[in-house]
């Protein structure tokens, strides 16, 4: 009994070859049919000496043929929660609530919801929309916001709501075309992320936004520097209206890339412009400038370069003082961008880090504040449009989005999920189920772009109809009027504030005003450490560090004190 209870594991491997050897036995002396359960187990049987052989899984050696149904789960975990386990609030890291919004507006079909929200209205972070009394009437739903500085000559009506940066080669020639199609139908912009120009944003005929990103790909020269003559011939096409060079992106900032050569098909390379055979690498920095003044002259150089047409940069923030340095940099030298799109670390890729993913960078609605106030206090706000992207698929979350400073907001996957996206997480494995991540020609056959592109033109106009129907409901006749008192922020279950308070917008030019405010210490310190001519910092800041409310709760009561001595 000690024996059996010891190497009890093995008794899966033990029994399979009894029947592997019964079935054999009974195959001669009964019937033929008992050959098949003899190769079954059999293979069953060889599976099982294999895995108490190898010596990459202890597992399967402790136990043989059965440990395999562990990896079978494990392998199918996601689709087992996706779809038996997940509730519809399960945010992983989009919830089905918020999935199933955008598949009913991409497919036109019933969006309303029955028997009241599943919404935990009393939980922290709970937020709302403070509606009016005297809701307005908006009949045309098609808002538009001019991009476009001083310094720009084609400037560009851009919708609300656009396509965010995907690459061709981390989506498919099929989802390229369909969405780019789809903005063509619903007159809206799509970035084409750091992979450059394909023919298939080409044959969609879509407005463009082209990213230039560490790469340079569609304008570099052999030894993947910059090349001016490449990117002037790219821009100057009538299909681009805007070019935006990528400093950083959400889900990975500060962090390069490689597309593999073996993935590297003859089509992303023409795109690229690079070689077959070698490992496209994106570099975690650029190579054109190292300074905020670079920066700022290489912005002005991309817009000569370009005709005149709008130019600005993305990010996700890092090191506060960095932008600040931006800022400064655009100060002295007199050059700004015409826009500045702010991505939250919330953002998606088609693989990162899980360090990058979950720790690194600042979500979008901090930094969309900082940088909607640095601005403020620098006095460029008006000169420079700002755009958000960051899990934005709804009309309440471009409102929120817009209140918190943007000027008009992206969305990425919120478009795959019009595609048919069904959040797979296989984006990495070139294996997409609906063939939009995957550059497999049988797997990305799956998609029709002539009735895909129509759901994503479809759900663009219905997300902006609510959009008109939310803001009417505020009283506004305009969402860009939205402001965070708005909204009402839960941050405590039994507390809430004004948006005003969450997210309060800063007093115009007290960044380079003569006086200080007291109780914006710690952004004056900042700025104070920030160089336009370096991203270093002059000096690191050491020791305790007090808040500016500290120390205004510190001078209050100091004051009481010495009146009541």
């Amino acid at each position: 009994m000690t024996f059996l209870r010891v190497n009890q594991r093995y008794l899966v491997f033990v029994g399979v070859f009894v029947l592997a050897l019964a079935s054999v036995i009974c195959a001669v002396g009964v019937s033929g049919w008992f050959w098949l359960p003899a190769v079954i187990f059999g293979a069953l049987a060889l599976v099982g000496l294999y895995d108490l052989h190898q010596h990459k899984h202890s597992i399967l050696r402790n136990y043989p043929i059965s440990a395999h149904i562990r990896f079978i789960l494990e392998k199918f975990r996601p689709e087992i929660r996706q779809y038996l386990i997940e509730s519809d609030q399960d945010q992983i890291p989009f919830s089905r609530q918020s999935r199933g919004l955008v598949y009913q507006r991409a497919k036109g079909a019933e969006d309303k919801r029955p028997f009241g929200t599943i919404e935990d209205v009393y939980k922290s972070g709970y937020a709302w929309l403070t509606h009016s009394v005297v809701p307005s009437q908006i009949t045309d739903s098609d808002f538009r916001v001019r991009i476009g500085g001083p310094h720009c000559k084609q400037p560009y009506q851009a919708s609300l709501y656009n396509i965010s940066a995907m690459s061709f080669g981390s989506l498919s020639g099929n989802a390229i075309l369909a969405l780019n199609t789809g903005a063509r139908k619903g007159g809206f912009a799509h970035d084409t992320g750091e992979g450059s120009i394909s023919r298939y944003h080409r044959e969609g005929g879509g407005d463009l936004i082209y990213q230039v990103a560490s790469g340079y790909f569609g304008c570099r020269n052999d030894d993947g520097s910059f090349s001016e003559e490449k990117f002037a011939k790219t821009a100057s096409e009538p299909q681009v209206k805007m070019i935006e060079l990528k400093l950083s992106q959400g889900a990975k900032p500060g962090h390069g890339g490689m597309l593999p050569a073996a993935k590297i098909t003859q089509e992303i390379a023409e795109a690229r412009g690079i070689p077959m055979g070698i490992d496209c690498v994106s570099p975690a920095g650029h190579s054109t400038f190292s300074t905020p003044i670079g920066l700022m002259e290489f912005i002005a150089k991309l817009r000569d370069l370009s005709g005149g047409k709008p130019v600005g940069f993305k990010l996700c923030i890092g090191h506060r003082r960095e932008f600040m340095s931006i800022l400064k940099a655009m100060l002295k030298t007199g050059i700004t961008p015409d826009f500045i799109v702010v991505d939250g670390k919330e953002g998606g890729t088609g693989a990162a880090p899980v360090e990058f993913t979950n720790h690194v960078g600042m979500p979008m609605h901090e930094g969309l504040t900082f940088v909607h106030n640095a601005l403020r206090g620098a006095g460029l706000r008006e000169q420079v449009k700002v755009g958000a992207a960051g899990k934005i698929v709804s009309a309440f979350d471009i409102a929120r989005t817009l209140a918190l400073g943007a000027d008009w907001c992206n969305a990425a996957r919120g478009f795959m999920f019009a595609l048919g996206c069904i959040q797979a997480q296989s984006c990495h494995t070139n294996c997409c189920p609906v063939g939009i991540a995957t550059q497999d020609p049988i797997r990305q056959r799956a998609l029709e772009p002539g009735n895909k592109s129509e759901r994503v033109a479809r759900f663009h106009r219905n997300t902006m109809h609510a959009l008109a129907e939310i803001t009417a409901a505020a009283g506004l006749h305009d969402p860009r009027n939205f402001m965070p008192y708005h909204f009402m922020v839960r941050q405590k279950d039994n507390e809430f504030v004004d948006g005003n308070e969450a997210y309060p917008y800063l007093p115009e030019g007290f960044l380079v005003a003569d006086t200080e405010i007291e109780e914006l210490h710690d952004w004056h310190s900042r700025w104070g450490r920030a160089s336009p001519e370096t991203f270093a910092p002059k000096e690191i800041p050491f020791g305790p560090y007090k808040r500016a409310k500290a120390i205004a709760g510190e001078k209050a009561a100091q004051q009481q004190f010495c009146a009541e001595a």
